[in-house]
């Protein structure tokens, strides 16, 4: 993957973190694949290096933490390595804003309407549960990890007390090299006050 990324964490206190972090575990053993990853929903990628990564996290203009809210809706599988089994979220206005405000750091998408192209049409909010080299997971499989989540106590859908999270962390990850060695390079805890967004 080109570049850094920027991904959005549940709150560090939520036990979503251990939950979805033993979720994919259980997938990515399931399925044999060796990668493992935090948990995370990715707001964008393809970032430049930062010589002060934190000091260029903290520069960015977010909204507040209140705003933004992680809904789990299904699960899904696409023929892409990152996107093999993952967690459909829903596309709440605080998520497509946020994942405005982190795109508009990427080369080539400064222009008010690229940007805003991007985030209504490309913009595709979820949390992967497996990275492999295989065949897209056929309908038996994704059963089975439905079958996990609902083990977990998480659900997907309106309801339940582990569908989504509201907040949490933003996080800049070099995911310029191989996965593991993906590093967090620089975090930021999402204010829990309005900032000013130009959307």
């Amino acid at each position: 993957m080109p570049g850094s990324s920027l991904w959005l964490l549940p709150p560090s206190d939520d036990p979503l973190n251990a939950v979805l972090f033993g979720l994919i575990q259980q997938t990515s053993s399931r399925f044999q694949s060796p990668h493992s990853f935090l948990p995370h929903v990715t707001l964008t990628s393809e970032i430049s290096p930062a010589s002060d990564p934190q000091a260029w996290l903290d520069s960015l203009e977010l909204p507040a933490g209140k705003d933004v809210q992680v809904k789990f809706e299904t699960l899904v599988s696409e023929d892409v390595f990152v996107r093999k089994l993952y967690i459909q979220c829903a596309k709440s206005d605080g998520l497509k804003k946020l994942a405005g405000a982190s795109r508009r750091n990427v080369a080539g998408l400064e222009d008010q309407t690229k940007l805003a192209e991007w985030t209504h049409d490309k913009y595709n909010p979820h949390l992967s549960l497996l990275y492999h080299d295989c065949p897209k997971i056929d309908p038996e499989g994704i059963s089975e990890v439905g079958g996990f989540v609902q083990q977990a106590g998480i659900t997907l859908g309106e309801g339940g007390l582990m569908n989504g999270w509201t907040g949490g962390k933003v996080v800049l990850v070099q995911t310029d090299k191989p996965i593991d060695q993906w590093t967090v390079v620089a975090e930021r805890r999402l204010s829990k006050h309005t900032t000013d967004f130009v959307t």
